[in-house]
């Protein structure tokens, strides 16, 4: 029987949220991934609640922070699966705080996952596909990294790095075949919300009204990022040019700030009284 190889898939925070949502869907179809957490537990309890297939998924414990796990972790899944296609950054932490109050630990933590991870990430995968002749990465920023969000300073200066990062390194690599997309997505109804959802500062992020669901940010995933390989993909449409505005315009968003905090504080409070989880996730 001839065809051609399932494509292999190297993803990080697959533990909940996007990474574990994303890796069903590409566990359904066929493909091979290599699946990486923080919370290896998490990971093998969903991994054997979903049946995923021994022999297409393998499951590793990772903290994305140290770039010496990096090198280590993505030779064991070169090693596994003998060469990785897609390498998807996605583990990420968001904590909602004021500038001035936000304590040392939280700030760290947020860039050195968010920032620091997907760096190091971009670089061993580049490295591994340049070799290759070819392959794609994707890192996931968020709408906070178009438009600067009051309440979440710090997550939002960490997705403003990833943007401009994957950016510019998708320009140096294409000459060698390498993809880079950066995925922009609005807030999603994920765990990650659930610190946000509980602290003053983080209203502007449920201002929108309405938060993304697993399956849409699934939907664009793999039918457009993972097939079109755009530098960039932004959701939803119309507040993901609402972003580029503000970010053209500063002082817009200064002007209706007081209201996006108000209709924030709505649905931040009905989400609070459903949310579970955890604060480590992804976006």
């Amino acid at each position: 029987m001839s065809g051609k190889a399932p494509t292999t898939h190297f993803m990080t925070g697959c533990g909940s949220g996007i990474g574990q949502h994303v890796a069903d869907l590409l566990i359904a179809r066929g493909d091979r991934v290599y699946a990486t957490d923080v919370n290896l537990e998490a990971l093998k309890a969903h991994a054997a609640e979903k049946a995923w297939p021994e022999d297409r998924v393998q499951l590793d414990t990772f903290d994305v922070r140290f770039a010496d796990a990096w090198e280590q972790v993505f030779a064991r899944a070169v090693e596994a699966f003998g060469r990785i296609d897609v390498c998807m950054n996605i583990a990420g932490v968001m904590l909602s705080g004021w500038a001035h109050e936000q304590p040392v630990n939280e700030v760290d933590l947020q860039i050195d996952v968010n920032t620091k991870g997907v760096i190091w990430g971009t670089q061993v995968a580049a490295r591994h596909m340049k070799e290759m002749g070819g392959g794609h990465i994707v890192n996931i920023a968020s709408l906070a990294g178009v438009s600067a969000i009051p309440g979440i300073s710090v997550y939002s200066a960490s997705k403003f790095a990833v943007r401009g990062f994957s950016l510019a390194a998708g320009f140096e690599l294409k000459r060698y075949g390498v993809y880079v997309t950066v995925f922009c997505p609005n807030a999603i109804k994920t765990p990650l919300l659930k610190q946000s959802s509980q602290h003053d500062a983080g209203a502007v992020v449920f201002s929108s009204g309405r938060l993304l669901t697993l399956e849409e940010v699934g939907d664009v995933m793999l039918n457009r990022v993972l097939t079109r390989k755009e530098p960039e993909v932004a959701i939803p449409l119309r507040w993901a040019w609402t972003a580029r505005l503000a970010n053209l315009v500063p002082g817009m968003g200064a002007s209706i700030l007081p209201s996006l905090i108000k209709k924030g504080r709505v649905y931040q409070s009905r989400h609070a009284k459903s949310a579970d989880g955890g604060a480590a996730e992804n976006s």
